[in-house]
């Protein structure tokens, strides 16, 4: 990686140099020097040591599995045995595609997207949509409900747009829930697309019994909230919901329970097939 040049630092808002024990290496697009620790004598970390001052023999090459960090070529199948983008052990629930629907697509046919076909195609495959969604179910009405347990949160004047948002569609879920008489009991709420845990967070607060709680998600996340649950348990399944096989999780094969759907936003595979919002059992 080449050391990026700048001029002297005349921004009074950005850090006049790396925090103690800190690379020196300033990265240009975060505006703030690199918070990696150095090892003792040095001034850069081992990802910014060629774009200093302290080139060595030692070359860094790209990680073949993950190309956006660096790895000294000498040390390079040491690190592919350790790396955070190395294949893992899959768990029991993983079932491959259980939930795309692959069995039942072509998938030797070649993808394409909707902005690479002619206007002529694009209405041809409207036609074709609007023919076999005839006779469907008219879509649900819009209603948007709300949830005493969110009342204070919404109230909070340091509240900003964003969390608004977020808290107003939290409530609205909520407010589902309690209608559809799904709050209060033993159960298990199963939250596709996590993220942070924040709709189970307040899935937690609203019921009175203490349930358990499955947070999907695929991604590696920071800032979680489920941490801080004392009432009910909390259980993290890392895996894209694509190849999830519910029936095969540990803890419902021990203890059964009804289970309730919940998701605040969802993409992917694994969203269109073989997704109830309620399940009696297993």
């Amino acid at each position: 990686m080449q050391n990026e040049k700048r001029e002297p630092c005349t921004d009074l808002s950005l850090p006049a140099g790396p925090m103690p024990g800190r690379c020196s290496h300033f990265v240009q697009r975060k505006k703030r020097y690199c918070k990696m620790i150095v090892a003792l004598g040095k001034k850069f970390c081992g990802e910014h040591a060629e774009s200093g001052e302290e080139q060595n023999s030692r070359k860094r090459i790209l990680c073949p599995l993950d190309p956006k960090h660096t790895v000294y070529e000498d040390q390079l199948q040491k690190h592919l045995k350790k790396c955070n983008s190395r294949e893992k052990p899959q768990p029991v629930f993983y079932v491959h595609n259980v939930n795309s629907g692959a069995e039942t697509v072509d998938t030797r046919e070649e993808q394409v997207s909707l902005s690479s076909l002619s206007k002529e195609e694009l209405k041809k495959l409207t036609d074709i949509l609007v023919q076999v969604t005839n006779g469907l179910d008219p879509p649900l009405p819009n209603q948007i409900l709300c949830h005493p347990a969110l009342h204070e949160a919404l109230n909070d004047p340091a509240n900003g747009d964003s969390a608004s948002k977020h808290l107003k569609q939290q409530g609205s879920i909520l407010g589902h829930l309690e209608r559809l008489g799904l709050l209060g009991r033993s159960q298990c709420f199963v939250e596709f697309g996590a993220g942070r845990g924040k709709l189970s967070h307040w899935v937690n607060i609203a019921t009175e019994d203490s349930v358990h709680f499955l947070l999907v998600e695929r991604a590696t996340t920071r800032f979680k909230v489920d941490g801080k649950q004392r009432k009910s348990t909390f259980e993290r399944l890392h895996i894209d919901i694509q190849h999830l096989c519910l029936d095969r999780v540990p803890s419902l094969v021990q203890k059964p329970l009804p289970v309730i759907g919940i998701g605040k936003h969802l993409c992917g595979a694994g969203t269109g097939y073989n997704f109830l919002l309620r399940s009696e059992n297993i």
